[in-house]
């Protein structure tokens, strides 16, 4: 005898809150599907809701990505359970992201990122907006002490030797990111952070200074994870490892570091168009010791990222502010300084590249230009081959923006010569850009357009 589906009567009351139509909420449905690459629910339609209202459930990690879609509408978070999907007793968080135990959270992420079928994993979570409003001090105060209670009398004794592996480990993989892009190792990274890195923050120390710094430097490989996670296009685990290594820099009691993670996250956050919570992010990167006590060129870094946090959000005023101090921080970065290792890059053309961006963002784009030049112009090519590349898009993008299309084809072309040999998913972006941007001359004519046109497609087939 058939069953009869029971309406599912808390989605409905969840769609009537958010005021959304089934079509609204299958668009929404479709974003943040697309946003964290699960593109076999591209073509989720009205019908479907009303299937799921009428009592079905969606396939895999469907739930998760209709939660945040609604999380995202009603600034909370949403659990299945409250959608009808899961068991009713099942709570949303309070403190979202940031809660439970920093280590067992690494283990958690490494379960979820390194598995045979990844994709299938990585599809059920998916990037969330509301869960990671930025915790208060309390919360800070409170890993710092939890940091100071860990090591076991029992555990393997961990000395400086070790951290210095640690340290090396992390340059060697940053390099490598800046050159290649986020596709390649990425593996390897969170293999060593969850394998020998992990056993060191379980051991002993014999001061807390060499604690703090261990988990410091478990902190910045847990950050570049979360970067090349990023940059490969994977933004829900880039997320928790930018959550994961902020929990680190929190029980390192490390003020600087946490605000170098959160000015990755806000990059991230205004990357995806989520602009409130990228200046909440960029807020908090700067605010109190996070930004006082960072070297000058950390600043700097900081600095530029919360300017474009600042222009997505409309605030010329701001970001110009906020531009000029970065310039002030990096002019008195001097070769001599006592620089952290993660800052390595920032440079003047960097600063150039993020100044560039804020101005586009806000209108100027002959400004945009001028400073996307002069990144082209003062950046060392061999060792930022990634970084270059994708300027170099930004750069010819602009110039179509402004109607000098052969202009642009000519950047464009300087820009997939570079292409060759990265595996990032920026450059796939800016691969596809640069075909939406030429979509209106296809017809005219133009062999560079026609040429442009065609390295582009063949460059994302290769990439796809």
């Amino acid at each position: 005898m058939a069953t009869t589906r029971r309406r599912n009567t808390e989605l409905a009351a969840l769609l009537t809150e958010a005021q959304w139509s089934y079509a609204r909420a299958a668009a929404a449905f479709v974003r943040v599907a697309l946003e964290n690459g699960a593109s076999q629910f591209a073509l989720v339609e009205r019908s479907h809701i009303a299937k799921w209202v009428a009592g079905s459930v969606p396939q895999g990690p469907g739930p998760e990505i209709l939660c945040e879609a609604l999380g995202r509408r009603l600034g909370r978070v949403v659990t299945p359970g409250q959608l009808g999907f899961g068991p009713r007793d099942v709570a949303p968080d309070a403190d979202g992201l940031w809660a439970g135990d920093t280590l067992s959270a690494l283990s958690d992420l490494w379960s979820r990122d390194v598995t045979i079928d990844r994709r299938q994993v990585l599809g059920a979570t998916a990037y969330q907006v509301a869960a990671l409003a930025v915790p208060g001090q309390s919360w800070w105060a409170a890993m710092a002490a939890r940091g100071k209670g860990r090591g076991r009398v029992q555990a393997a004794q961990v000395g400086r030797g070790d951290l210095e592996v640690v340290r090396d480990a992390v340059a060697m993989f940053s390099t490598m990111d800046q050159r290649r892009g986020g596709g390649h190792g990425r593996t390897a990274v969170v293999q060593y952070l969850n394998h020998e890195v992990a056993q060191y923050l379980q051991g002993r120390f014999a001061t807390e200074e060499l604690r703090k710094e261990m988990f410091s430097a478990a902190g910045e490989l847990s950050y570049l994870s979360g970067w090349m996670a990023f940059d490969a296009g994977s933004q829900a685990v880039a997320q928790r490892y930018f959550t994961l290594a902020v929990k680190l820099a929190a029980e390192a009691d490390n003020a600087p570091l946490a605000g170098h993670v959160l000015r990755a996250a806000a990059h991230q956050a205004n990357d995806l168009k989520h602009y409130q919570l990228a200046l909440t992010l960029a807020d908090a990167s700067v605010d109190g010791e996070r930004y006082r006590t960072a070297s000058h060129r950390e600043r700097a870094l900081l600095g530029v990222v919360h300017a474009r946090a600042l222009s997505s959000n409309s605030d010329k005023v701001g970001a110009a502010k906020a531009l000029l101090r970065a310039e002030d921080d990096l002019a008195r970065a001097g070769t001599g300084d006592d620089e952290p290792a993660r800052v390595w890059f920032f440079q003047e053309a960097s600063l150039a590249h993020e100044t560039a961006c804020a101005l586009r963002d806000v209108g100027d784009l002959d400004g945009a230009v001028r400073e996307f030049h002069r990144s082209v112009r003062t950046r060392k090519t061999a060792a930022f081959a990634r970084t270059h590349a994708v300027t170099l898009g930004y750069l010819g993008d602009v110039q179509a923006r402004q109607g000098n299309i052969e202009q642009a084809c000519a950047t464009w072309s300087d820009a997939l010569d570079r292409m060759d040999g990265i595996r990032s998913g920026r450059t796939v972006q800016t691969a596809v850009q640069m075909r939406c941007a030429l979509s209106p001359f296809r017809q005219r004519g133009v062999s560079a357009v026609h040429d442009i046109d065609a390295r582009a497609s063949a460059y994302l087939a290769r990439a796809a």
